[in-house]
This record gives C-alpha cells, structure tokens and sequence, in this order.
C-alpha cells in the first residue's frame, strides 16, 4: 500500500524539472500557464535562475510546486500510474499543496496563484532580519519541549516542524534563537541556523494567517475521494471544509511530519513515493521507520524504475 508525498521548501535548485520540459508537451504547457497566471516568468526563473531569484519564497513556492506536479502529471499521463490506488496525499509544509492539487481538491492554476500569495504573505509577515528559523539535531521533540518550557522567560520560541527521529526545527525572532543557542550548546545539542528569511510556523506568522484566511476562504475547492493527511494533526483530513481551515492553520502552527508518516504506516502504508526535487523527505522517513519502500522522483528514469 502506497502514499503520495511533495516536497516543501528547500528542495529547490536551478534546472528542477528541465528533462520532463525539454521532452513533454503537457509540461511546457504548465510552465506556460504558471508564466501567465502569476504573471512573472517562473519558467525561466526555474530553468536558468538566477539562484537569489528562485529562493525568494514568493517565487520557491510556486516553482516547486509547478515542478512537483508536472511530473505527478507525466506520471499519471504519460506512464499511466493509477494514483487512485494510493492509500493518502500529503506533502511537507508547502508540499501540503502539491498533495492537495494533484489530489484533485483545487485545480492547477487556483493552486499556483495561491501560493504566490501565501509566499508574499510569509515573505512580508515578520520585517527581513528579525525572524529565524534553527535546525536541531540528535535531539527528541520532548526534550526540545522542555528546554523551551523552562527558559520561557527568557526568550520564546517554538517548534516549526517535527521532521523526524533526531531532527526538529525551532522558529523566533532572532534574539531569542541566539538565547536558545547558547542553552543547546550547554547541554551539547548540535543545532544549525537554517538559511531562511523568515521564522516559518509560529505565531509570528500571524499576518500571513490573515492573509491566507481570506484568500483560502474565497476559493471554490473540490469534492475528491483521494485522502489527505494534514501536516497540523498529522491525520486525515474529512472534508473540503476542515482542509480550508487545517490549510489556514498551518500557517503558525507545527508541521507534524514524523507524525504524519508513523500514522501512515500505522494504517498499512509499506511505500512512500516521493514526488518532486532533491530527496529530503525520503531522508527523513529513512530515520523514522528503515523497514518501509521509499521510491524519490525526480527525473524519468526514476518513474521507469518505480514498482508499485
């Protein structure tokens, strides 16, 4: 029993998508659609850079989503995958709407737009330089938990994403991370400070939840029978309705990934497939559970090796 999975921001590079646009048809035509409907030339951005242009969230996230989901579609299209047999849909932060669109809950273009906004929004949320996000490792979300709990008068942080055995993610302002460092070095808790402009996934984000609130409110989304997993409860989401609202809270609120995946394989999943650029997620579920198939999509003989 197979799931779907996207990948979230961080997994892109210059060139992600170049062998499925150079030989299919049905491509081009996405990437000539995403041009037109934000306006800007993504396609080129993707496929030639600059590097700081494709990294400005307000351009990553519809980039990787437009790459994740043009090869969902050469899959589906052109290799004839029946995606109807997977067991859930889910995907890593920004990844959530790859899984919802190739899920079939919101059409394509809706899709991508969406995203340009809520990049701007997380973007803009917090004034550039003050909010950071900061990668733990080795450490469990519990111990995390605790630290925060017993230093939370002195600074104030909170964790953005649970990702794995050994791997959360914190998010603040500034100051604070440099607090909260000088606490994990004293209990010699290795830490890294993500290359992020803004703290993702906490309460900082509180502008960009008003945003999206009233941008995802106004969309007209899709009855579907695929199964979506949300990233904020980590369960299956019941209905167009709940995904609307999971989709506003999960802009401040804790990407439950780990979760997610040990809910997965707890309702029979054995294979994740992974469908998008780099390989993170398939790193990760690697660290939570070494007995499931992992397969990573990222180019067409990857697809000719898949076995479902």
């Amino acid at each position: 029993m197979f799931s779907v999975i996207f990948p979230g921001q961080g997994s892109q590079v210059i060139g992600m998508g170049k062998e499925f646009f150079e030989k299919y048809s049905l491509v081009k035509n996405l990437f000539e659609q995403a041009d037109d409907a934000l306006g800007i030339p993504i396609s080129k951005i993707i496929l030639e850079g600059p590097k700081e242009e494709l990294d400005q969230t307000v351009n990553t996230q519809p980039a990787i989503f437009l790459v994740s989901y043009s090869i969902f579609q050469v899959m589906n299209k052109e290799f004839n995958i029946d995606f109807n047999q997977a067991k859930y849909f889910a995907g890593h932060s920004l990844g959530e709407y790859s899984a919802l669109s190739s899920a079939n809950y919101l059409d394509f273009t809706e899709t991508i737009k969406l995203l340009k906004i809520r990049g701007q929004a997380m973007q803009n949320a917090v004034p550039k330089g003050q909010g950071g996000m900061l990668a733990v490792f080795g450490s469990t979300v519990e111990i995390i938990e605790t630290i925060l709990k017993e230093n939370e008068n002195n600074f104030v942080a909170e964790i953005a994403n649970d990702n794995s055995d050994g791997q959360v993610v914190l998010s603040g302002n500034n100051n604070d991370l440099v607090k909260l460092i000088e606490v994990l070095k004293s209990k010699s808790i290795k830490n890294i400070k993500l290359p992020v402009s803004a703290p993702f996934h906490c309460k900082l984000m509180k502008k960009a939840t008003e945003i999206m609130k009233n941008e995802i409110e106004k969309k007209n989304f899709l009855d579907s029978k695929n199964i979506l997993i949300s990233n904020v409860t980590a369960k299956e989401i019941l209905n167009k309705e709940e995904l609307k609202k999971l989709l506003i809270d999960q802009i401040e609120n804790r990407v439950r990934w780990r979760e997610s995946v040990v809910n997965m394989i707890g309702k029979g999943v054995n294979h994740f497939i992974e469908i998008g650029p780099g390989k993170v997620l398939s790193g990760l579920i690697k660290r939570i559970d070494k007995n499931v198939k992992i397969n990573t999509i990222n180019n067409e003989s990857d697809i000719k090796d898949l076995k479902i």
